[in-house]
């Protein structure tokens, strides 16, 4: 993507990418202790509170591949802020609902209303970090800036939950929420300041009915997708929807606090977890030749977790399980996202970013409707059981299509450098040994491939061969194979690149 508001640092708009989704997560946090207090309050049922919270995640469902196409068109900084400004009115759709009979509607569907509002921003802002973050980092410094802007997004929803109930027990619900919107509108004025301009690198991008035949063809997309929606299942779905029963099935107890307090701390100490591994991981996956590999000890981490819980039903084992659960999300999850960057076509990155959203909301959601009623049929130690056998299935998973591939071959443009501050829109790689040491325009010159040239008139002094990766296909099917002088480029295919990319060899002579 290129800029047109100047060269801000990598640092500096990461940092305030953090800050945003930060704050955003505080506003949807906010909901969760406060609207179930509600429901008895304003004549709102159990079941309707329950689609009440989960309106969001049904929203984001929908909106997630879309707002990753309205991204890839017209860049990021619009939408960004668009979607900051839908989270931080959100909550003041939940002061509506709270006197929604004054103005002769129901407080039910002012408060769906305002979740779904939340989660059409929510889709904007996440979908829009990932596909900033992976512009303007590139596959060097990747990992460690993913990693901390998952860091922030994760804290802010337990912030969130902490803010919303104190504020709520303190000073009532109105104050709570209208803490909440200026949060998230807050988030929006420093996007606004903050966010560079960037514009879509490529003339094309694919369309939304092009996403599915992209990820047939390389499998990689849909390994990563499949992953955070086991991920996702098993953290947020299962161990989040079931952990209140588990400690009050096991009478596990903290002091005075009952299976509802004990919960709380199990959850607290399971998000924390996996906020700092997801710092620390994804930093430490830029040293790897493979960031994929990290994935497959992190999944170990998880399944361990797991069989802790089966098997060891005290509070030493519910504490050192969940955090080994954490552990193994915060490993898991920020270096596959990562990996996801180093790979998607360069006009389509927020889509891809839409549809790794997509997998995990449809995890998270459809693990407490399978979770909860499973449970109650074979028990918890069998279904952590089953948990710990999924995870297998994904570690062979990753196994199997990410680490046999060679993720130094980027399908797409080098990022429009917060570094170098410029605007490349050529999706040519070239080797970096060759890269510093010739001209801008050395691809232009007369010289043809090998393939097409006959013998040269004078013999040159010296010649050196240049490999290129190049993109045979965008992700329509569209040909972009770019041409030495008057002559298209001859490629000659490589197996780890993948099926959009090949490399030639060209002959400089000098």
């Amino acid at each position: 993507m290129g800029k047109k508001r100047g060269d801000p640092s990598v640092r500096y708009v990461a940092a305030s990418l953090i800050l945003g989704v930060f704050f955003g997560g505080l506003g949807g946090g906010v909901a969760f202790p406060t609207i179930p207090r509600l429901g008895p309050i304003l004549g709102i049922s159990p079941f309707l509170v329950g689609v009440i919270l989960s309106m969001n995640r049904f929203t984001r469902l929908v909106c997630n591949t879309p707002a990753g196409s309205v991204l890839d068109r017209i860049g990021t900084r619009r939408p960004m802020i668009v979607g900051f400004v839908l989270q931080g009115l959100a909550p003041f759709g939940y002061v509506l609902g709270l006197h929604a009979e004054s103005f002769g509607a129901s407080s039910a569907s002012v408060f769906l209303a305002a979740r779904a509002l939340w989660g059409i921003g929510s889709a904007l802002v996440f979908v829009g970090a990932f596909a900033t973050i992976t512009h303007v980092t590139t596959p060097e410094n990747r990992g460690r800036w993913v990693g901390y802007m998952r860091g922030g997004q994760s804290l802010g929803f337990p912030g969130g939950l902490v803010l919303g109930g104190l504020l709520a027990d303190t000073y009532g619900f109105t104050v709570a929420f209208v803490a909440a919107g200026c949060a998230g509108l807050f988030a929006a004025s420093v996007a606004a300041l903050v966010l560079p301009d960037l514009e879509p690198d490529v003339d094309r991008t694919g369309t939304l009915r092009e996403i599915p035949s992209v990820v047939r063809r390389d499998p990689r997309i849909a390994s990563v997708g499949a992953v955070n929606f086991l991920v996702r299942f098993l953290f947020v779905g299962v161990l989040l929807s079931t952990i209140v029963l588990y400690a009050a099935r096991k009478d596990i107890a903290i002091g005075a606090l009952s299976e509802t307090g004990v919960s709380g701390v199990v959850m607290a100490l399971a998000v924390v977890c996996t906020s700092l591994t997801t710092v620390l991981v994804g930093r430490y996956s830029d040293r790897l030749s493979n960031r994929a590999l990290i994935a497959v000890p992190a999944l170990g981490v998880l399944g361990a977790g797991f069989l802790a819980l089966a098997f060891v039903p005290t509070l030493a084992g519910a504490l050192g399980g969940v955090a080994l659960i954490g552990v193994g999300v915060g490993g898991t999850n920020p270096p596959l996202l990562a990996y996801l960057g180093d790979i998607s076509p360069g006009g389509d990155v927020g889509k891809l970013g839409g549809v790794y959203n997509t997998f995990g909301d449809l995890g998270s959601t459809l693990g407490p409707l399978v979770a909860l009623p499973l449970v109650a049929e074979i028990g918890f130690t069998v279904e952590y059981l089953a948990c710990a056998l999924l995870v297998v299935g994904a570690g062979a998973l990753v196994i199997g299509t990410l680490l046999g591939e060679d993720p130094t071959i980027e399908p797409r443009s080098r990022p429009t450098g917060a570094n170098d501050g410029r605007a490349t829109r050529s999706r040519i790689g070239v080797d970096r040994a060759d890269e510093d040491n010739e001209p801008a325009d050395s691809t232009r010159r007369s010289d043809e491939p090998r393939e097409r040239r006959g013998p040269p008139s004078n013999s040159p002094r010296h010649t050196d061969r240049r490999r290129f990766v190049v993109p045979v296909v965008d992700i329509a099917g569209h040909d972009r194979r770019p041409s030495v002088g008057s002559h298209p480029v001859v490629p000659r295919p490589i197996a780890e690149a993948g099926r959009f990319y090949e490399e030639v060899t060209i002959v400089f002579a000098h």
